[in-house]
């Protein structure tokens, strides 16, 4: 990409996003593209700021969480408490997702053993019946 200005179509295509996402990103006080007229232009730094919005909102980051982290860049510290924050944040939604994934194989490992359950019922079901022709 270039530091150019981009058109709402230029980032949708470079982001493979909708107009609709890049408008509600705007409305969210998160992208702040240029007007002219009805026209949006996006600059570097929108750029920038929608990757990191996408990148966010992939780990499950809330809106509110990545507009803090956004909101942090211009501290003047090198960025260190973005980064800090950013990590805590990371941290968190990483034992979130690892506790969701630990259910997710309970419950595929109780729905295995439902199965094979099942699969002796019917096959007992099965033998009874032809047992009885």
């Amino acid at each position: 990409m270039t530091s150019e200005m981009m058109t709402i179509r230029e980032m949708c295509d470079a982001f493979d996003v909708t107009p609709r996402t890049l408008r509600f990103y705007e409305a969210k006080e998160l992208l702040f593209p240029k007007r002219e007229g009805q026209k949006r232009l996006f600059n570097k730094r929108d750029r920038a700021r929608l990757k990191l919005i996408l990148r966010g909102k992939r780990f499950g980051f809330s809106l509110e969480e990545i507009r803090q982290l956004l909101d942090l860049y211009h501290m003047g510290d090198q960025q260190q408490t973005q980064f800090t924050r950013a990590y805590e944040i990371a941290q968190r939604r990483l034992a979130d997702l690892e506790a969701q994934r630990d259910e997710m194989n309970r419950a595929i490992d109780d729905l295995k053993d439902q199965l094979k359950w099942g699969e002796k019922m019917i096959s007992s079901m099965k033998q009874s019946r032809n047992a009885a022709e």
